[in-house]
């Protein structure tokens, strides 16, 4: 045999790092108390559909952070009504059943848990108060656009509820753009927050909101987004992944990219996703069998009685088949008789001698007959290859057969069929005997003239085998490509299939046909008594089933697949040119690290259970392999780090049919502004200041993506300058610090005499919160 070709060795590469999935847990900590609290310092209340951050603003930081659920829980033994907010429905495993956030989207639709979460906050920052009021002024976060039925209920809960001496509203992202520059500048804020992204453009301290623009996509919608697509990547992983899973994949692992449509189109090569490929393993237990491996002992006695069971069932089935050929053989020496006999019958008595066997008429029996005939011969043929353990001599082993009917009594009748049938069977394997020999015989003669041909000229030989083969495998794709455009009912060959089973129902068809020339001539000749339906009546008839049903293809596609591995085992073996990597089995192997569906779901290793399936080890095994298990419960996170993130930038990937950051941006500063970008121009001054904020704002790249996408726009050489958010997440409630301590936060509060006097509906107005719009 031809060793196989040299091959460069690729270097071995190290296992990859894998990752846990993170769920939810509870912080080690309790919610602390605040020990500061003063009276008439305002408070700060950031309430945000994804965490509430709350303090007064007498502290550099807010006092309590916790996400904005809320539970109802009876505990069992004390048997009491418990109210469990932020982190602590977190820390029992029965509370999670009944865990409720208050929002539905950015709205609240959930007011009483609104209030708790309002009295679990005050309590932690050790509001005391001697006149039953809340004696703080508030300061509160709101969506941009809000509704003014949520408004006025929040008036209501503070004013009516807690009493508050007076309150005012303003927006997240503008209070931590307020707290990231002076109160007079200009810039543009892109504030992504958990249900939406807004771009709000700020002149001289003061939001634009009639320019304002929102994206409906924000960190709860990525995480999403994010689990519906490894649903449709993973439609049969064994764990369930909740919110908690999701959104941790996404912060963890997601990021930017700075140039998505390059990134994207190399991020399935290997060398790429080598870097890129994130394995995340889900919780698994695998429990190790018990059971000790069977010694060989006990493996070689389970083989042998294996082998012993089908030897007897074989002897069982050929004890059937001989019984079954001696009543064929009595009844075919019956009706060979009565076949004989009834020719010296009129037309009266062979129907009624007809009749009486059980047949309609002369052409039931004859294709009865028939039937029969060919029965005996398929059962004849069974038994041709059975061996004989012991030696029989022809001329005495069967001492009845030549004796006349009429010189043996009834018993020695039967036992002349049963060694009739036996001296059959025992002429039967005779025959195939000799032909096997002849066989062997011209195999040996083939072999030497190969051997011959091949030590006089072996590149000939090489040659011709190797045009013999690729001929071979030429028919053999030219098959299956015709077996594939069946599939295909508009092609030629489906459209042919489809004539000859229209007419082969069609029993009018008034086909002029040689054929159905000949079937009308012998009409009379119909099997079934039906004179208008002579199919069948010629043998050649049955060939369109062979037709319909595609059977030659298969068969000529089977024959031709064992010739092509005849030849290539005689090249193999003679010729030192071919290798196994040339055979035509080699040429249609899977490669995975071309397959783009396995490196998007198995990442830049093979899959294991491919290549054990490879090296024949049995399924059962392959999927009860400890390892097989692990694997199945991992994840590869490679297209959707960018992916879900580009969503932003480009929405239409998530179906929502929106501008994304850069396009709006572009038509704000090109279209809706001055379009200048000369000093003293609004488009000028805006760009001077991009600011990022929101969580999202917390994902790699995002303001060098920016940067990007701008400079694509902008004419050369503006001055585009972008900067992020010292601390995304809590500068928001760092900004309603510092504007507490403003001119403008103190003309800006609403107070209860004032909500009293005009209703819900009043606001005042400043820049850094809504606007009237009546």
């Amino acid at each position: 045999m031809a060793p196989s070709k040299v091959k460069i060795e690729e270097p071995e590469l190290p296992p990859q790092e894998v990752h846990l999935l993170k769920d939810s847990s509870p912080p080690t900590y309790s919610e602390p108390f605040y020990s500061n609290y003063q009276t008439g310092v305002p408070i700060a209340l950031d309430i945000g559909t994804s965490t509430f951050k709350v303090g007064l603003t007498n502290s550099d930081r807010p006092n309590n952070v916790f996400p904005a659920v809320a539970a109802r829980y009876r505990e069992r033994k004390s048997l009491r009504n418990l109210i469990l907010v932020g982190n602590d429905v977190y820390r029992d495993p029965l509370v999670r059943s009944s865990i409720k956030a208050p929002f539905d989207g950015p709205l609240v639709t959930s007011w009483d848990h609104i209030e708790l979460m309002l009295d679990y906050s005050l309590e932690h920052l050790s509001v005391t108060s001697d006149n039953g009021r809340l004696n703080n002024p508030v300061i509160m976060t709101e969506p941009v656009a809000v509704p003014s039925s949520q408004r006025k209920n929040y008036y209501e809960l503070l004013f009516e509820a807690y009493q508050a001496p007076k309150v005012v509203f303003g927006i997240d992202s503008l209070f931590s753009y307020y707290a990231n520059s002076s109160g007079n500048s200009s810039g543009i804020v892109i504030g992504t927050g958990n249900e939406s992204t807004h771009i709000i453009p700020v002149l001289h301290g003061k939001g634009i909101l009639s320019q304002t623009k929102r994206i409906d996509f924000g960190g709860d919608q990525a995480q999403q987004f994010l689990s519906k697509v490894l649903a449709l990547k993973y439609p049969y992983f064994p764990s369930k992944l909740n919110t908690h899973h999701t959104t941790n994949l996404f912060k963890d692992y997601c990021y930017v990219s700075t140039d998505y449509k390059e990134e994207i189109n190399h991020i399935l090569d290997m060398d790429v996703l080598e870097e890129k490929d994130i394995v995340v393993q889900a919780p698994v237990e695998i429990s190790v069998g018990n059971e000790k491996k069977k010694s060989e002992e006990e493996l070689a006695r389970q083989a042998e009685k294996r082998r012993e069971q089908g030897r007897r069932l074989q002897e069982q089935a050929q004890q059937k088949r001989l019984e079954k050929l001696v009543q064929k053989q009595e009844e075919w020496d019956y009706y060979t008789k009565f076949r004989e006999e009834s020719s010296k019958l009129n037309k009266t008595e062979l129907q009624a001698r007809l009749n009486a066997d059980g047949f309609d008429d002369l052409n039931d029996f004859n294709k009865y007959m028939a039937s029969l005939e060919k029965s005996l011969k398929k059962a004849h043929n069974q038994d041709i290859g059975e061996d004989d353990n012991h030696t029989v001599d022809p001329t005495s082993a069967w001492p009845l057969v030549d004796i006349p009917d009429d010189q043996l009594n009834e018993e020695e009748i039967k036992e002349k069929r049963k060694q009739r049938l036996h001296k059959a069977n025992y002429d039967a394997r005779e025959r195939t005997k000799e032909l096997k020999r002849q066989q062997e015989e011209e195999k040996a003669q083939y072999e030497r003239e190969q051997q011959e041909w091949r030590d006089k000229d072996l590149e000939d030989w090489c040659t011709v085998k190797r045009l013999h083969l690729a001929g071979l495998v030429s028919k053999y794709r030219e098959r299956a490509k015709l077996l594939e455009s069946f599939k295909d009912r508009k092609s030629m060959a489906a459209q042919q299939r489809m004539k000859n089973i229209a007419d082969l129902a069609n029993d009018e068809s008034g086909s002029t046909s040689s054929a159905t020339r000949k079937r009308r001539r012998n009409a009379n000749t119909s099997i079934d008594n039906d004179p208008n339906d002579t199919f069948g009546a010629n043998d050649d008839d049955w060939a369109v089933y062979r037709d319909i049903t595609n059977v030659n293809i298969e068969e000529q596609q089977e024959e031709t697949n064992n010739e092509i591995l005849s030849l290539e085992e005689e090249l193999l073996k003679y010729d030192p040119n071919f290798h196994h990597e040339d055979t035509f089995a080699a040429s249609m192997t899977f490669d995975w690290k071309n397959s783009v569906l396995h490196k998007f779901i198995h990442g830049p290793r093979q899959n294991i259970s491919i290549a054990m399936a490879a090296e024949g080890i049995d399924p059962e095994e392959i999927a009860n392999h400890p390892e097989i298990i692990r694997k199945n419960h991992q994840i590869h996170l490679n297209v959707e780090r960018i992916r879900v993130p580009e969503i932003l930038f480009q929405p239409n990937i998530a179906g929502l049919d929106q501008a994304g950051i850069s396009e709006i941006s572009s038509d704000l500063l090109l279209h809706q502004f001055d379009g200048k970008f000369e000093a003293g121009g609004d488009s000028y001054s805006l760009i001077q200041d991009v600011f990022v904020t929101g969580g999202l704002a917390l994902l790699p790249n995002f303001s060098t993506r920016i940067v990007n996408d701008f400079t694509s726009f902008l004419p050369v050489g503006a001055p585009l300058k972008v900067r992020r958010a010292q601390d995304p997440v809590l500068d928001a409630w760092k900004g309603m610090k510092k504007w507490s301590e403003s001119e403008e936060c103190e003309n800006g509060y609403v107070t209860k005499e004032e909500y009293e006097e005009y209703g819900p509906e009043y606001i005042k107005e400043h820049g850094l919160g809504n606007v009237c719009l009546q």
